[in-house]
């Protein structure tokens, strides 16, 4: 091993993705130890790992040439310790200047002030926090105006998000490809238009609520009855949209993209309230690079107990004629009798 050159060394550690096995590899020899530190582009942290600001500036300045950090507390309780809070971020940004890609799950302890550390990680392209209720649509919205090169952005499960002056600014100004809202009762499906210009340059989009869709009375806190706007946006270069658990209008809401998008190829919808066939009919004829498609959709009550499937024959007819690059299809229906 020592009298391998470089590069070599750097191949075969860059094609062991498993962090137990990089670590093992470490304790062969102090050459091992510097060229996995030099070439390591992942790490994750979480329960276990020292959250103190010396221990942490230890730990990413060996790891110096980061491109993607994963901060993970699921499954923490106080037995755990403490976890990392806004000054770790500091720390981060510091040591860790090729940092594109970072993940905040479960950090109930970085707030406003630590996203406001973003900035001095100037090659910042995706952010994902993850259930971090102390997140606020100011810290976002610092994100948005100082990381200028994020096309990246997940939302999920943040209550302290009561505003979308973030993404007004993000669909003016930025230049987002992808972006996952879930589970933010502060955000409204009306809310979301507010993305405007954004649409045009926007590839993947997921929404989803974790309302009470399977009810005979659903609800859905992200809908705003008879919100008035246009929609008049353009969506040319979506090719994955997914949404999940939502009530639409024919004129309200998230329903106009089924209505303009030309170019999907990837297209999910778990119990979307309020879609008729022929919207879908409509939609696979149009989008004719189609090549994933799961429907999973709530059956159509007709009498008594009695249910039918949300989609015929007609709409299955369209799929098949009209898409012939589709590679996956998946139809869940549930309460509908075999014929």
């Amino acid at each position: 091993m020592e009298d391998l050159p470089e590069p070599l060394l750097a191949d075969i550690i860059e094609r062991i993705t498993v962090s137990s096995d990089l670590n093992s590899l470490c304790l062969v020899s102090k050459r091992l130890y510097a060229v996995e530190a030099e070439h390591r582009r992942a790490l994750r942290v979480g329960c276990g790992v020292d959250p103190t600001t010396e221990a942490l500036t230890s730990l990413f300045s060996r790891f110096s040439n980061l491109w993607k950090v994963e901060i993970n507390y699921s499954g923490w309780t106080p037995s755990h310790g403490d976890q990392v809070n806004s000054q770790s971020i500091l720390v981060l940004s510091h040591h860790c200047p090729l940092l594109s890609d970072l993940t905040l799950s479960f950090c109930a302890h970085i707030d406003d002030d630590g996203l406001s550390y973003l900035p001095y990680c100037k090659k910042l392209r995706s952010l994902r926090p993850s259930f971090a209720p102390a997140v606020t649509s100011t810290g976002i919205f610092r994100v948005a105006v100082s990381c200028c090169y994020l096309s990246v952005f997940h939302l999920v499960d943040c209550i302290a998000i009561d505003n979308v002056e973030w993404l007004e600014y993000l669909g003016k100004y930025g230049s987002l490809g992808e972006l996952v809202v879930k589970d933010c009762d502060g955000i409204s499906q009306c809310d979301l238009l507010k993305f405007g210009p954004g649409w045009r340059k926007l590839q993947r989009f997921e929404f989803e609520v974790n309302g009470t869709y399977w009810l005979s009375e659903p609800r859905d806190p992200s809908y705003v009855s008879g919100y008035p706007y246009g929609y008049d946006l353009c969506c040319d270069s979506l090719k994955d949209l997914r949404l999940a658990h939502i009530i639409t209008d024919r004129e309200i809401g998230l329903r106009f993209l089924l209505g303009k998008c030309n170019t999907l190829e990837t297209l999910y919808l778990e119990y979307v309230i309020g879609l008729h066939e022929n919207e879908m009919i409509s939609l696979f004829q149009r989008c004719s690079n189609l090549k994933t498609v799961s429907l999973r959709l709530k059956p159509l009550h007709c009498e008594d107990f009695e249910y039918r499937a949300a989609l015929t024959d007609a709409s299955l007819k369209a799929l098949a004629a009209s898409c012939p690059m589709l590679q996956v299809v998946e139809l869940t229906f549930a309460f509908c009798e075999p014929d």
